[in-house]
């Protein structure tokens, strides 16, 4: 199957172990392009295991998982995927600020080997004003980011992943700790994606305000998928 009929990710028969237990058991999964799919489950089910796993973040021990077409350590093409984690990076140096961070999100779909274009540079400039906008933090741009609430530090993840403009966002508890407008800015924001034929796949306890943008749900449970549910076709432009 080539890369352009593959669907995003396809995992099959995908098993986790961590310390000698099994935290994903023979877990089948395949997500079409346009998708917006819920993973949800009790704490402890193996919900951020499973996406981290779909992306390559933790090897399995057992099966397969291609993101189009291709095994994880094998798949170059990254500007095509926008991850957001539960939580930000604590790293050393020069802590970073708010738009320093989003902006990073733009950083794939540059060439290393020459300057981006005058042009390119605006687009760049433009797509992290419209990420910062989205999730509230415009007035926040030049502050460290390490200096943020929890939830302030989510919303950031989630404009740097907006900015990037991927065809693919995971997105790992992304409501968590974000207060209801926020959460409102964001179901706004993915509908307007999936609308356009991204997809979408979210790890959550509550739905909330994004329940009316999801078209399938994946329950875990003691790392087994125990239930898959067709909710709805998202309806798009012509």
């Amino acid at each position: 199957m080539s890369a352009t009929t593959a669907p995003p990710f396809a995992m099959t028969g995908g098993h986790v172990r961590r310390d000698g237990r099994a935290v994903l058991a023979g877990v089948d999964l395949r997500v079409e392009a346009g998708d917006v799919l819920a993973v949800l489950g009790p704490n402890g089910a193996g919900k951020s295991t499973l996406v981290r796993a779909l992306l390559g973040l933790v090897p399995l021990a057992g099966g397969r998982t291609e993101i189009f077409g291709e095994p994880p350590a094998r798949f170059r093409d990254w500007r095509r995927i926008g991850y957001v984690p539960q939580r930000l990076p604590m790293g050393g140096g020069v802590p970073a600020t708010v738009r320093e961070v989003v902006a990073s999100g733009r950083v794939a779909r540059r060439s290393r080997w020459r300057p981006a274009p005058f042009a390119d540079r605006a687009a760049d400039r433009a797509a992290v004003d419209r990420a910062l906008e989205t999730v509230g933090l415009t007035a926040r741009a030049r502050d460290s980011s390490h200096l943020l609430s929890g939830g302030q530090q989510q919303r950031v993840l989630i404009a740097r992943a907006l900015a990037g403009e991927p065809d693919v966002f995971v997105m790992d508890e992304p409501t968590a700790g974000v207060d209801a407008g926020s959460q409102a800015a964001l179901a706004s924001a993915l509908h307007g994606l999936a609308r356009a034929g991204r997809t979408v796949v979210l790890v959550a306890h509550e739905l909330g305000p994004m329940e009316p943008l999801v078209t399938r749900t994946v329950e875990l449970d003691h790392g087994r998928a125990v239930r898959e549910t067709a909710r709805q076709t998202l309806e798009r432009p012509a």
